[in-house]
């Protein structure tokens, strides 16, 4: 079984302390989010997990438990997002600078093969037009050239509720945005990808097989073979995503949408920041769940309220390890 933890929020940035102590435990609790009356206990035994999947934005604060993950004998890979966008797209995302050194540090301490860089999501506005994004990944692949061996890009889905958080940020501060059409995606996808093969990285393209081309994989964000290349062993899962388009090996995703604050305006797994920073907040490190909804009862979460300081969380310029 590969744990993943996780698409749906920021596990290494704001729920660190939560997922050691599930970690220590042996299990975690979850709540189906599309039916929050059933509830799910997910082993995270040793002998039952084959991998995890970490996601983040900011791998900073969790570097210590990764040491900790390592050590009880679990294989781990890390896909780590870094697109240096402006704050008005990303408000509360530590800086690119410092998230570079992050990578190379997990690449230092665990192997080429453990980090991978997501520029994702591609997102193409006024402030981040195509200029900008051949400029940034550039730079950005420039000094990541060593890091890893692979960068994952997709570009911006509009679903409801990034059609609503992106026009409201654009209102609030000024900008445009569009999106473009397919041939000036593949175009832009072919220019990237001879960038990445440059630094020595496989561009491959996430849950979006319409644009892909020659020479350009699809992505296996949740890949059972480089987790059995990092584990040193033959990794048995199936290729099951988590939607139609997804070419990922079969994982059990363990956090909670509407959770993370960091405050990207094209993020599909949160509604508003106003609503992940309430969640965030009412957070309990301590509990079974990662969010128990109201329904559960209080002898199965004790929940209980945390504020930024008593969880030790920094944001933005000024987040550090």
């Amino acid at each position: 079984m590969i744990i993943s933890a996780s698409y749906k929020t920021d596990i290494p940035a704001f729920y660190g302390r939560w997922f050691l102590n599930r970690l220590r435990a042996g299990f975690c609790k979850m709540v189906n989010p599309f039916n929050r009356h059933q509830i799910s206990v997910v082993s995270l035994l040793r002998e039952d997990v084959d991998g995890i999947v970490f996601w983040t934005k900011n791998v900073g604060p969790f570097l210590e438990a990764l040491r900790e993950v390592h050590e009880r004998g679990y294989p781990f890979v890390v896909q780590h997002t870094i697109n240096n966008y402006p704050r008005v797209l990303e408000s509360r995302v530590v800086d690119a600078p410092q998230s570079v050194q992050h990578l190379k540090r997990i690449a230092s301490e665990y192997g080429p093969k453990v980090g991978v860089w997501r520029y994702d999501t591609i997102l193409f506005t006024s402030l981040t037009d195509l200029d900008f994004h051949r400029r940034n990944f550039e730079r950005l692949a420039e000094e990541l050239e060593g890091a890893t061996n692979e960068v994952v890009v997709s570009f911006a889905q509009i679903y409801k509720k990034t059609l609503h958080n992106t026009n409201a940020a654009a209102r609030e501060h000024g900008f445009a945005w569009e999106d473009p059409s397919p041939e000036a995606k593949r175009q832009l996808l072919k220019e990237l990808s001879m960038m990445a093969s440059a630094k020595g990285m496989t561009l491959t393209v996430c849950s979006q097989p319409s644009l892909l081309a020659e020479g350009i994989p699809e992505a296996r964000c949740v890949d059972a073979q480089r987790i059995g290349e990092v584990a040193g062993r033959f990794v048995n899962a199936k290729l099951k995503g988590g939607r139609k388009e997804c070419r990922c090996y079969y994982s059990i995703d363990i956090g909670d949408y509407d959770t993370c604050p960091h405050g990207c305006i094209y993020c599909y797994a949160v509604s508003s920041r106003e609503l992940a920073l309430t969640r965030f907040r009412q957070h309990d490190p301590n509990g079974e769940f990662l969010f128990p909804m109201p329904h559960i009862p209080k002898s199965e979460s004790q929940g209980v309220k945390q504020d930024d300081k008593q969880l030790g969380l920094k944001f933005g310029r000024d987040a550090d390890d």
